[in-house]
């Protein structure tokens, strides 16, 4: 062979060898992409299944799969914040997140307190209703008409901030109310729901109120309450209408109701003149009032403040509240409710209930109402049972509340009745462990009232550090009245209150099982 033959052999094995290893290293190369692009999709796809799990998971090496975990079953966090049970759940699709804000005026609202703005707003909460984390802007130096609205879950994402800075105010024309409605402005099955800002929600109440008083019940405290003259102008007098005007429906709409709710909170905006109620909680769990004002008149008839109704873990403080009935009113189904640093008048005080109405049963316990500045209220710290109810109210604290210029401070009424003729009865909501310390400051009618029930009387009810003085204005005095009220004195009040029976009744009749919560 020659030595030119010899070399074309090897250069030509040369050349197969380089296709060869060229061959090898690409199968090699395209086996490497194809097993890194498989984990990298298994991976996206574990990640995804283990975010709509909720738990977390962690790789060891990148090499062995994970077991999935079992649910946590960890106590839920303290109160105001609650774990919303499984029927209201999100989707299971991957909820849009963002800080997404979304103007009502980009959809459609004049902003000018003549326009219906009712279907922008509707719209712009349609659209934040489906991005975690969203925002509704009212926006400033705007005032928006907006008619009943009702902006609603379950299946909104989670943690949605309504930001009201400018005005919302309801119209005053009795054809949209129809036959009358609950509520003008409503948040119902929604998860960390928040109501924020500098605005104003404005209910235009007054259009409402001049119906009073055919249509609305009495507080039945006002029978205590006797001017010096001895005459009673129980009800201010009716404006003249032609028979052609309008009026409004008799059922009169709450200004702004959440029912349904988890981890609720209303922070920094003024809600006023409302036709009845300003805030009302319903069926909720996990809310936080704090930092707002609410302003009536004192005379706007039944006008609460803030009223709860079914619901648990709630705070209260920072606020101030003036209207024409109970600045709180705590109803059946309330537990865990702490309120604080909160400024009431005019208005009736804080009170629980009415409880018991028509023979039901009502159950409200542990609630702390403390630091509280209440001027020119026609109550102060209430319990108000109706007689025929059952159920129970016990741990109650009634803490540091500085009144001045009040007519009732401090009242039990298990006989409550408003303006209908109501028959004497038996059964009563239960009243124990209820306990007043450091309340201190003037009374115009009488320091203390104690009315319980004469077969199921009020037990362990502690008096600690009561100083009450007389200011006498335009109304009968009287000394404090107890009945069927037993307790003990922890220290000597002003004025003393010998009607208070140390100890417990001798033949209290036990709760039966139908009366218990």
């Amino acid at each position: 062979m020659s030595a030119f033959s010899f070399r074309s052999i090897s250069f030509m094995l040369f050349i197969a060898f380089l296709v060869w290893c060229s061959s090898f290293d690409t199968c090699i190369a395209r086996r490497g992409r194809h097993w890194r692009q498989n984990r990298a999709t298994s991976a996206s796809l574990y990640k995804k299944k283990v975010k709509s799990n909720g738990s977390n998971h962690h790789h060891h090496n990148g090499e062995s799969k994970p077991k999935p975990k079992p649910p946590s079953h960890r106590s839920p966090l303290p109160p105001p914040v609650s774990k919303p049970p499984k029927e209201y759940a999100p989707p299971s699709s991957s909820p849009t997140k963002g800080s997404a804000t979304f103007n009502v005026r980009d959809f459609g609202a004049k902003g000018d307190g003549k326009s219906d703005d009712t279907k922008a707003f509707q719209s712009a909460w349609a659209a934040a209703c489906k991005v975690e984390a969203s925002k509704v802007l009212v926006p400033s130096e705007y005032v928006f008409l907006v008619g009943p609205i009702s902006f609603s879950g379950p299946y909104c994402q989670a943690n949605i901030a309504f930001q009201l800075d400018g005005t919302i105010i309801a119209p005053t024309n009795s054809n949209i109310w129809g036959k009358g409605l609950l509520w003008w402005i409503e948040f119902t099955k929604l998860k960390g729901i928040t109501i924020q800002g500098k605005g104003t929600i404005d209910g235009s109440g007054s259009v409402w109120w001049q119906d009073y008083p055919f249509d609305d019940p009495v507080d039945d405290e006002t029978k205590l309450i006797i001017p010096l003259n001895n005459t009673v102008e129980k009800h201010p007098p009716m404006p003249i209408r032609n028979e052609f005007s309008k009026t409004m429906p008799s059922i009169k709409p709450t200004a702004l109701r959440f029912y349904g709710s988890f981890n609720a909170t209303v922070t920094g905006i003024t809600i006023q003149n409302s036709p009845q109620c300003h805030l009302k909680f319903d069926n909720c769990m996990g809310v936080v009032v704090h930092d707002i004002s609410i302003s009536s008149p004192g005379d706007s008839p039944n006008t609460d403040g803030i009223h709860l109704q079914n619901t648990k873990d709630v705070l209260v403080h920072s606020s101030n509240l003036a209207c024409g009935d109970d600045c709180i009113s705590i109803q059946t189904g309330c537990s865990n409710v702490y309120v604080h640093n909160v400024n009431c008048g005019p208005g009736h005080g804080i009170s629980i209930g009415s409880l018991g109405k028509d023979n039901t049963k009502a159950c409200v316990s542990n609630i702390t109402v403390r630091d509280v500045i209440m001027h020119n209220t026609m109550t102060g710290v209430r319990i108000k049972t109706w007689q025929g109810g059952s159920g129970s109210v016990q741990g109650v604290l009634f803490s540091n509340i500085q009144v001045s210029e009040v007519q009732l401070p401090i009242i039990i009424d298990q006989f409550y009745c408003d303006k209908r003729t109501c028959k004497n009865q038996t059964s009563a909501v239960a009243l124990s462990g209820i306990n007043y310390e450091k309340i201190r400051g003037t009374y115009t009618v009488k320091p203390v009232h104690f009315a319980c029930s004469d077969a199921l009387p009020c037990i362990d009810v502690s008096l600690t550090t009561i100083e009450l003085k007389p200011l006498q204005e335009h109304y009968h005095m009287y000394d404090p009245f107890c009945w069927q009220t037993f307790g003990e004195l922890n220290t000597p009040t002003t004025p003393p209150i010998d009607c208070l029976q140390i100890g417990k009744p001798s033949s209290n009749r036990p709760q039966s099982d139908h009366d218990a919560c």
